[in-house]
């Protein structure tokens, strides 16, 4: 069992401190720095630190996932007090048709009313709904690109084209997202991969150009808790916008897969004649909704500390001539030291540290991301990345 000792954040088993062996870590044996988590079974740190012993060494070989851009923080403390609270009719009953529990908490978080709000399992289940309701035959997805994969899969699941726009040229000239009269125009904002985000002046040029349509603006809102700004206040004034947001970033709770939307009543009627009952499992339900009343603060310290973390790592890849891009969100996108980010994925991978690869990111070229989360997991990462550094040079791993 592994438990957290008082303000200094340090993880011991119940024999001692925890044995780490990192091959980059002269200090292999002492105790790293933890994370503020519940205690957990086993010997894992956040979700991002997988410790498997080496046999016959007592030490263990450190994986450090930062691909997913998940709270490596770990789950809300609120969420997992509510799930380890469970009762037998939480599991046995059926859930709520339409998740009540969790618009209520969503409407009182943001001032609004319950009918502004509709549920899904993620938001991507959110995205998926609105983009059926949105669906009749040759219907178009516009959305500035490079952006969130699942935009053009789920507007071919749904029957729909996906028209793509590079970024520059959107942000230059929106009216290009509308020239093939799109049924939704996606934008995620702050964006995936890139972590930039669309200027608040962009967006309601954008708005301006669909007042008159049926087009639905559909806003993306999957990493705005770390960016400090949302339109969900606007989108229940707004006839034609969609606001969706996820718990599995910022929450730490990817793995319960719960997702809300935000719009005028109007439009959440026909999101939810598209999502069918029953999709939101009732722990998810209820610890989601635990977690977004948030009564003591804990998400402001760990967002926080995660935008301290981001502008430390953005600078130590900028000393590295990486050519790290601003985010505004939970992870970094630079550049790929070889050219090849396939390749230098799998060298990273190969030394315990799991990043996302992509090619062809227009003024940067092939590009790995990296999730932001405590420091001792970004230390891990770059000693990783400078050895991959040293190798591309020719010469030593410092």
């Amino acid at each position: 069992m592994a438990i957290r000792s008082g303000a200094g954040c340090r993880w011991f088993d119940q024999d001692g401190p925890l044995g780490i062996h990192d091959p980059c870590d002269a200090r292999a044996g002492q105790v790293h720095q933890g994370v503020q988590l519940p205690a957990v079974e086993g010997p894992t740190l956040g979700g991002a630190l997988h410790l498997h012993e080496v046999p016959g060494t007592g030490h263990y070989h450190v994986e450090v996932d930062l691909s997913d851009n998940t709270n490596l923080w770990g789950p809300h403390p609120h969420a997992l007090a509510r799930i380890r609270a469970a009762s037998a009719d939480d599991l046995s009953r059926y859930p709520e048709l339409y998740a009540d529990k969790l618009r209520n908490a969503v409407a009182d978080r943001f001032s609004i009313q319950p009918e502004c709000v509709t549920t899904g399992a993620g938001s991507d289940d959110v995205l998926d709904s609105a983009f059926r309701a949105s669906s009749v035959p040759g219907a178009v997805v516009a959305y500035p690109a490079p952006t969130f994969s699942m935009a053009s899969e789920l507007a071919l699941m749904n029957g729909m084209q996906p028209r793509p726009v590079p970024w520059s040229y959107a942000l230059n000239t929106p009216e290009l997202l509308l020239e093939d009269q799109p049924s939704i125009i996606y934008v995620c904002r702050p964006n995936n991969p890139t972590g930039d985000t669309a200027p608040v002046k962009w967006v309601d040029k954008l708005l301006g150009l669909c007042e008159s349509s049926d087009t639905l603006i559909l806003i993306d809102e999957a990493y705005a808790d770390f960016a400090g700004a949302s339109l969900i206040p606007r989108a229940v004034e707004i006839p034609n916008l969609l606001v969706t947001r996820t718990s599995s970033k910022a929450y730490g709770l990817a793995g319960l897969r719960c997702g809300y939307g935000v719009a005028r009543p109007d439009v959440i009627l026909e999101v939810d004649k598209s999502r069918g009952p029953y999709k939101v499992a009732t722990l998810a339900t209820y610890a989601t909704a635990a977690a977004i009343q948030d009564a003591d603060g804990w998400m402001d310290g760990i967002i926080d500390e995660c935008i301290n973390n981001r502008q430390r790592l953005h600078q130590a890849l900028h000393e590295r001539g990486l050519d790290p891009l601003e985010s505004q969100t939970n992870f970094i996108l630079f550049r790929a030291p070889s050219g090849s980010a396939t390749d230098d994925a799998t060298a990273l991978r190969n030394q315990g540290v799991q990043l996302r690869p992509f090619t062809e990111i227009p003024g940067l070229g092939d590009g790995l991301r990296v999730t932001v989360g405590p420091w001792p997991l970004l230390e891990r990462f770059l000693c990783v990345l400078d050895s991959r550094l040293s190798a591309l040079n020719g010469t030593d791993s410092p």
